[in-house]
């Protein structure tokens, strides 16, 4: 039994060790022929029979040059984003979350600047059919403010062969901004995207390629991918989410009438959704190379570009996944928070329950902590979980009081192969002797195999729940992350109780001493697999200790 748990163990911490990479993002298989840059694949039949989107352009646009004279940098600054432009492109330079900060501590910052000068600057415009002589990205735009409070910005550009116009309209405290762009070219209304590409969000995380995605939600009649992923109807809408190396063989182009469309790292996210319903949309996923700001290392981010049409109009959502700004935005939305396949059933209400605690103890607590949260809901399960936890106590007790017993039949069976005959009547009285005093032999592994399930959606939650972010417990400055100071206590401490319970816990009859030294040496194994863990997920996992060796101090000295 001892072995079989070690076992179970060590697999489950290899399971939380290497968790990013068990469960990538599933990628598609390879586009049938490679685009030129630039180039617009040509959609599927299924896809042609939807629609015309519902936004109209005129046909025939002005013939005066409009251009501005010199770049410049102009800022948009409301309560929840503080945004700056530049006239060259009409593209976003800088897009910041005033509510949220970086590892650094400094104001989060969602526009790579490695990727962004790389790839291409968030809100560039990417022509799909007809390529117009200069770049729309790098000319000078004129530009105006039609409104006082300087929230609503607009851009034109006009020369001999293309002519394209933005608008962005800002609200005071929502993370809602309404877009809208238009092209021409050679005088003819010319289809476009607007992009956001070179990757998206916190850049100061370690490895952040890796939480980067495209996301988009097809919609009942969305058909998904251009000979990529053939024609396929969900009448409830699917999330279709992409990593960074789905465009590694060239853009992954996918076209229908999406719910919404856009790029999501762990936290945040940039989602465009069409302003009216039934319009197509267009969606292109890039590998874009980016040189990492923590380690420098070069990773595939993924990019997006949005649109399809010669007229887009957007709501674009740019902000945290919290599940009730998301609800607020779209019901829809709140299903780009991935709180897992096998385990979201748990995680969800786990996380619920935390909010719960944390609003109702935060008024009592230091920064309003949710490390508190964590350690009254640990308390709570345990305490759920103490009629089981009392019954394995009681066979950890029966299997020490039968150990003489058990001595004996191992000694009749001395020096047995464990493919002798024989060992099959050992078994047998073996079985015998657990039936006549009750003992469960698998007892002891019941409470614990329960308390797993709670350890993984406890890790799904720090890593998806945006309230997690940026939490402070005591030292601890983000319970999301690992500790940052050179020693980690909290995993030192939950390797020590660790020890000090396995001491106080009655060992199974017949022992092994090489066995029993390995399970002595299991703590060691978790000090391995908890030190680069979440500190909010190794808070846990010691809280879970003291309460036990509590339990088991009560249970030996009392019953």
């Amino acid at each position: 039994m001892e072995r079989n748990l070690l076992l179970f163990f060590v697999i489950a911490g290899g399971i939380l060790y290497f968790s990013s990479s068990l469960f990538p993002p599933a990628v598609p298989p390879k586009p049938t022929k490679k685009e030129a840059p630039q180039a617009a694949a040509q959609p599927p039949a299924a896809t042609s029979a939807v629609p015309p989107s519902p936004t109209t352009v005129s046909q025939t646009p002005p013939v005066n040059a409009v251009v501005g004279t010199k770049e410049q940098i102009l800022e948009v600054d409301t309560d929840v984003h503080k945004v700056r432009f530049s006239t060259r492109g009409g593209v976003v330079l800088s897009w910041q979350l005033k509510k949220y900060k970086d590892t650094n501590g400094k104001p989060l910052e969602l526009v790579q600047p490695n990727g962004a000068a790389a790839h291409g600057y968030p809100m560039g415009l990417v022509f799909t059919e007809k390529f117009p002589g200069n770049d729309p990205n790098k000319v000078i735009f004129a530009h105006r403010f039609p409104s006082e409070g300087f929230q609503t910005i607009e851009f034109e550009y006009a020369d001999s062969n293309l002519r394209a116009k933005k608008k962005f309209v800002f609200q005071k405290s929502d993370y809602r901004v309404q877009v809208s762009t238009e092209a021409f070219v050679s005088g003819q209304p010319v289809a476009h995207n607007v992009s956001w590409r070179g990757g998206f969000g916190d850049a100061t995380v370690a490895a952040p390629s890796g939480f980067i995605h495209s996301i988009h939600m097809t919609g009942p009649d969305a058909t998904k991918g251009e000979g990529i992923m053939g024609s396929l109807q969900d009448p409830r809408g699917q999330l279709i989410v992409r990593d960074g190396k789905a465009g590694a063989e060239g853009k992954v182009v996918e076209r229908g009438q999406f719910a919404f469309a856009g790029v999501e790292d762990s936290y945040f996210a940039a989602v465009f959704f069409p302003k009216q319903s039934g319009q197509v949309m267009e969606l292109r996923t890039y590998s874009d190379i980016v040189k990492q700001i923590v380690d420098n290392a070069e990773e595939p981010h993924a990019g997006v570009s949005v649109g399809g049409n010669p007229a887009n109009d957007f709501t674009l959502f740019v902000g945290p996944k919290d599940v009730d700004i998301l609800r607020a935005t779209d019901p829809k939305l709140e299903r780009i928070i991935d709180w897992g396949a096998w385990l979201g059933w748990l995680a969800k209400p786990l996380f619920s329950g935390l909010v719960i605690v944390h609003n109702w103890v935060k008024g009592f607590t230091p920064n309003h902590s949710y490390g508190w949260a964590i350690v009254i809901v640990t308390v709570m399960i345990n305490m759920a979980l103490l009629p089981l936890k009392i019954t394995s106590l009681k066979s950890a007790k029966k299997m020490q009081s039968i150990q003489p017993e058990f001595q004996k039949i191992n000694k009749k069976y001395e020096g047995l192969s464990m493919k002798d005959p024989r060992m099959t009547q050992k078994n047998e009285e073996v079985m015998a002797l657990y039936k006549k005093h009750g003992v469960n032999p698998a007892g002891g592994c019941i409470p614990l195999l329960i308390q797993m399930p709670f350890l993984f959606a406890f890790l799904t939650v720090l890593n998806v729940a945006i309230q997690m972010r940026g939490a402070q417990f005591l030292w601890v400055t983000d319970l999301s992350r690992p500790e940052t100071i050179p020693v980690r206590l909290l995993p030192l401490l939950m390797v020590g109780t660790q020890f000090l319970l396995q001491k106080m816990t009655p060992t199974s009859p017949g022992m092994d001493p090489a066995q029993a030294r390995m399970m002595m040496f299991m703590p060691v194994m978790f000090l391995f697999f908890f030190y680069s863990a979440s500190s909010g997920l190794v808070l846990y996992w010691l809280v879970g200790n003291l309460i036990a060796i509590a339990q088991q101090w009560f249970f030996n000295r009392f019953l």
